[in-house]
C-alpha cells in the first residue's frame, strides 16, 4: 500500500462522491467511513468525516472539510483508456448531473474534481519519433472537448475525415 494517499475536500458529500467514483471503476470500494465523534465544523455528531476508498487500486480520502473550498486545474486525475468506448463511458458518467467537458480530453464532474480521460494510444500519437504526424495528432486534440481516438489516430496518419 501507498504511503501517499490524496485527500480530496468535500463539502458534506464527501461519501456520495466516494461511493459514485467507486462505481466507476473495476478494483474500486470504500474501505472506511468514519464519522465525526462531536460537532465539528464539517458536521454534527454522526455526520460523515471522512471516506477512505480505493478506486482502481489507487487509495484516496474524501473528507468533509466544512466549508466549499473550488478545486483547480493544478490537480487532476488521469485516466488511461483502453478504447472510445471506456472514454465515452468515464467521460459522459463524470460530465452528468452538472459536470462540464473543459478542453483536450479534461473535464469537471459536479464537485468540481478534474479528471483527465485520456485514450491510451494518445501517447503514441503525441510522442511518436513521426514528428509531422504527431503535429497533426496534437492539432486535432486542441480542437476537442472529449478525445476521439479514431480521429486522433487519421490525423496522426495523415488521413482525411470521410
Amino acid at each position: 500500500m501507498s504511503k501517499i494517499v490524496p485527500c480530496l475536500w468535500f463539502n458534506g458529500d464527501a461519501e456520495e462522491a466516494a461511493n459514485f467514483y467507486v462505481s466507476l471503476f473495476p478494483e474500486s470500494r470504500i474501505e472506511t467511513v468514519m464519522r465525526g465523534p462531536m460537532d465539528n465544523p464539517s458536521g454534527s455528531a454522526g455526520a460523515v468525516l471522512v471516506v477512505e476508498f480505493t478506486l482502481a487500486g489507487q487509495r484516496f480520502m474524501a473528507l468533509n472539510g466544512g466549508m466549499k473550498v473550488e478545486h483547480t486545474d493544478a490537480v487532476s486525475f488521469k485516466i488511461g483508456c483502453e478504447d472510445q468506448a471506456e472514454v465515452d463511458r468515464l467521460w459522459d458518467a463524470l460530465c452528468a448531473d452538472g459536470g462540464a467537458p473543459v478542453q483536450c480530453g479534461w473535464l469537471r464532474d459536479r464537485w468540481g474534481m478534474r479528471w483527465q480521460i485520456v485514450p491510451n494510444a494518445m501517447m503514441r500519437y503525441l510522442g511518436g519519433a513521426d514528428r509531422a504526424a504527431a503535429q497533426r495528432a496534437m492539432a486535432a486534440m486542441m480542437k476537442m472537448d472529449k478525445l476521439d481516438l479514431d480521429v486522433l489516430r487519421r490525423a496522426y496518419e495523415g488521413v482525411s475525415a470521410a
